[in-house]
């Protein structure tokens, strides 16, 4: 079946069978948003200019959640940063959205159940392991030194930014990956535009990191 960038990213980002997350909420939700905006450009409707996204096309994609952010975008009056678009687009409903979507086509499942009988907790273990299965094989080859393809290069990328490679992929090689995110697999457009969306991920990130280590602090 056809998977979106950020939903392959959601199956890197919970463990198979348990259905837990494999990085902090802080991380993954940004990392969501910037795969959006990153598999946005690859069908060729975003670039960077100036420093800031621009729309480039505004044909529908046919996935309701691609199209929403290309219909968000063209909906902004003024043209903004990466980073700006991150934090906007971030949420925890776009991750139970997706999340979903993978249940009812039958690749996770949807467990709820409650820790203490008090508080309700949602795991996805995986119904279909073969999505994941393909989505691994395809990552582990570019890592490995293979030719990538612009998906899987956004893939590495986000997966950098949110530190989930380390967790996926633990015996990947930091050169190989740093080289991927930063978009040396191709000198264009496309490649600078999601290494900027890359380092706006990383940005968002950090900054939510550091505002929740302030909040506990106190």
């Amino acid at each position: 079946m056809k998977v979106t960038i950020a939903e392959e990213l959601l199956l890197l980002a919970y463990s198979e069978d348990e259905g837990k997350q494999l990085i902090s909420t802080v991380q993954l939700d940004p990392a969501l948003a910037g795969a959006l905006l990153a598999e946005l450009t690859v069908e060729g409707r975003v670039e960077l200019s100036d420093d800031k996204l621009v729309l480039t096309g505004s044909a529908p994609l046919g996935d309701a959640e691609l199209d929403a952010v290309l219909s968000r975008l063209g909906d902004e009056r003024k043209q903004r940063k990466p980073a700006w678009w991150v934090q906007r687009l971030q949420s925890h409903k776009l991750r139970t959205r997706l999340l979903t979507r993978l249940a009812e086509a039958g690749v996770l499942t949807e467990q709820r159940s409650k820790v203490l009988g008090i508080f309700p907790v949602t795991r996805w273990p995986e119904a279909d392991p073969s999505v994941e299965a393909d989505v691994r094989e395809r990552v582990a080859s570019v890592l490995g030194g293979a030719e990538p393809d612009a998906r899987t290069a956004v893939l590495i990328a986000i997966m950098h930014a949110a530190k989930l490679d380390r967790k996926a992929f633990p015996g990947a090689s930091k050169e190989r990956v740093k080289e991927l995110a930063e978009g040396a697999w191709a000198g264009d457009a496309v490649a600078r535009t999601i290494a900027s969306i890359n380092a706006a991920t990383i940005a968002t990130i950090t900054a939510a990191t550091v505002a929740a280590t302030a909040g506990g602090g106190g």
